[in-house]
């Protein structure tokens, strides 16, 4: 499979990954889900949708799910910030599509749903995306954008295991790998 993108495109994945990987530890550090600003252009309520829809991706078990990090707004401020205005319209606009059929299947809204009725639906939008990101090679600067459950979900799981909460329980995290030992014997090497 040969991809194809321009230098442009290179530059810009290559400084989002850096930037996620730099400074994603510390994104939900200041906890995202209870902050009173809101990310530009996104309500109380587009927050609890997001947070459903990341809850229903990583839902809690015996460890916290995407909710209890506050997934909803850290994808709400990715996308305001981050993304283009194309990406961020198919953003929204799945965003209204998942809680108007949502509706309309089960007779209830999607905050506060039956888990069940969740999960078997957002499975079935996920197939629809893997169908969609397999027949089509997405082009931003053509206002092309991939599938939005593909964004909500690469943003659930890039929020949720970059947050505080994860990197500090979830993972081996350690502030210092190794250890320090201001005690070690030295012996001078001759020189060859």
């Amino acid at each position: 499979m040969q991809l194809d993108i321009t230098r442009r495109q290179a530059i810009v994945r290559l400084v989002v990954l850096m930037g996620a990987s730099a400074i994603g530890p510390r994104l939900l550090a200041g906890n995202f889900g209870h902050s009173a600003r809101l990310p530009a252009g996104y309500t109380s309520g587009d927050l609890a949708l997001l947070d459903e829809i990341g809850e229903t991706i990583i839902p809690t078990t015996d460890l916290p799910g995407a909710k209890s990090v506050g997934i909803g707004a850290f994808m709400a401020m990715m996308v305001s910030d981050c993304y283009r205005a194309p990406v961020q319209a198919a953003f929204r606009s799945g965003m209204a599509e998942i809680a108007q059929q949502y509706a309309a299947r089960y007779g209830e809204p999607f905050v506060g749903g039956q888990a069940a009725n969740r999960t078997a639906f957002l499975n079935e939008i996920h197939a629809t995306a893997r169908k969609v990101r397999r027949a089509h090679a997405f082009d931003e600067d053509k206002g092309e954008t991939s599938h939005y459950f593909t964004m909500m979900k690469e943003l659930t799981k890039l929020g949720y295991c970059t947050s505080e909460m994860a990197s500090t329980t979830l993972f081996d995290w350690r502030a210092v790998p190794g250890h320090y030992d201001g005690n070690v014997s030295y012996k001078k090497r001759a020189h060859v």
